[in-house]
């Protein structure tokens, strides 16, 4: 057959293989049973907080990001997912983050009109990053946030909570780092005399701080640059502009945290990279991932609400990275959830398919994981083949429909995972009454 008659025919022609977006990954099984147990013990620890779940759209409007954030941030600046709608012209963003989504729906919905609200939320976020461990261009976030109170007991809460967290995964060698960004007269005063520090020492300065230099100066505190920390730890500091107001709150938090038991450390430089935050902030940061260290973080972002066109309201929250979390419990030694079948259905003839599919779905109405041996079409396979998926499985139990066992009213129930192998029948008739022997004890 000629190529150009393969080409022109497309049911001829071989399909181009296509792969998944660089930086977008796919999570498959095991790997997505870490996902699932996470998730899991999140939404618990969230409903003995008393947070309720919010489920966000993945796009919004680009200028709530470039209001929200600033624009002179560099998720505004280099990293976003922005596109026009060809349909009406629109502006649109594949959301960076979850927080200014977050606000613009409690403002559009008026979620705060009969009071506070402590919510949370789970999802995809994405970036235009260079993918590396721990960093995607699409990953995921897990936050908290606490909207229409202002008292330094919500932050604290908020810290308190994301530490049970840790906790509760079993997660070690994380630390806290906090500081306070004050409020925007003190960050003004404080702001004017760091450009007038930077700017003896402009020789200093790399090009990105530069450009920062009057347009956010605060932001050139976090850089990286070896070549700039002498400059950066010789800069005022922010703590030292902070009225007695902002003390207090300061001071109300650690009080918390101390209370609590909770080990922290004040980082002056830590300002975090959205420019929504007052106040309180801070860091979780762990030295098991290299580079990628901060695993969850956030603060107090009270004029955020106003900034998206709602009235004035106090907002405080965090997030975190569900895939430095997980990177985190694997690298600790954290062993995979158990996510087996309690058993496995060896059916050697397709006539035993009714029956066996019945007792399966009872088993399960009884809160057994039973998996269903699946033929070729041309037939079950013979039992020695059945025998080796059931193993391969990690079932406890295999459960034989067997032609014998069928005409006696039985189903053989034979151990996959002691050493010999004991096999007992149980009647047909009365599933319900045996199946809790068959469930794994946890």
């Amino acid at each position: 057959m000629s190529e150009s008659l393969k080409e022109n025919n497309p049911k001829i022609a071989k399909a181009q293989k296509l792969v998944g977006v660089k930086g977008m990954n796919d999570i498959l099984p095991p790997d997505s049973a870490r996902w699932e147990w996470l998730e899991g013990q999140v939404r618990a620890l969230m409903a003995r907080y008393a947070y309720r779940n919010v489920r966000l759209p993945i796009v919004e409007p680009t200028a709530l990001f470039v209001r929200g954030l600033g624009e002179v941030t560099d998720i505004v600046e280099k990293e976003m997912y922005s596109f026009e709608d060809r349909l009406n012209g629109e502006q649109l963003t594949l959301r960076p983050e979850g927080t200014a989504g977050l606000v613009r729906s409690v403002v559009e919905h008026n979620l705060l009109y009969e009071g506070g609200k402590r919510l949370y939320y789970m999802g995809p976020m994405f970036r235009h990053e260079r993918p590396q461990r721990g960093r995607y261009r699409q990953f995921h976030q897990i936050g908290a946030e606490v909207l229409g109170f202002g008292g330094a007991e919500v932050d604290a809460e908020l810290i308190l909570l994301a530490n049970d967290l840790w906790r509760v995964l079993g997660l070690k060698d994380v630390r806290l780092e906090i500081n306070s960004l004050g409020q925007p007269v003190e960050r003004q005063a404080h702001r004017a005399a760091l450009i007038a520090h930077l700017e003896k020492h402009s020789d200093v300065l790399d090009e990105e701080a530069k450009r920062r230099l009057h347009s956010n100066p605060l932001r050139i505190l976090d850089t990286k640059n070896p070549a700039m920390q002498s400059v950066v730890e010789s800069a005022p500091r922010l703590l030292d502009f902070l009225g007695e107001a902002s003390l207090a709150h300061f001071n109300a938090v650690k009080a918390i945290l101390d209370a609590n038991g909770v080990t922290y450390s004040i980082n002056p430089r830590l300002v975090r990279g959205m420019d929504y935050y007052n106040l309180t902030v801070f860091e979780f940061i762990t030295t098991s991932l290299g580079s990628q260290g901060t695993i969850c973080g956030g603060g107090r972002y009270d004029y955020l609400i106003e900034q998206v066109g709602g009235k004035p309201a106090p907002a405080v929250g965090w997030a975190l990275g569900v895939e430095r979390v997980l990177e985190l419990i694997k690298e600790q030694g954290e062993p995979l959830p158990d996510l087996t079948p309690d058993v496995y259905a060896i059916i050697p003839e397709t006539a035993a398919l009714p029956v066996a599919m019945l007792v399966l779905q009872t088993l399960r109405a009884c809160g057994v994981s039973a998996q269903m041996h699946a033929g070729s079409g041309e037939g079950m396979g013979s039992m020695k083949s059945q025998f080796k998926k059931a193993d391969v499985s990690g079932a406890r139990f295999a459960l034989v429909f067997g032609a014998q066992e069928l005409a006696q009213g039985h189903v053989a129930v034979k151990s996959l995972r002691d050493g010999e192998g004991a096999q007992r029948n149980e009647p047909l008739n009365t599933v319900a009454a045996w199946a809790h022997s068959l469930q794994s004890a946890f």
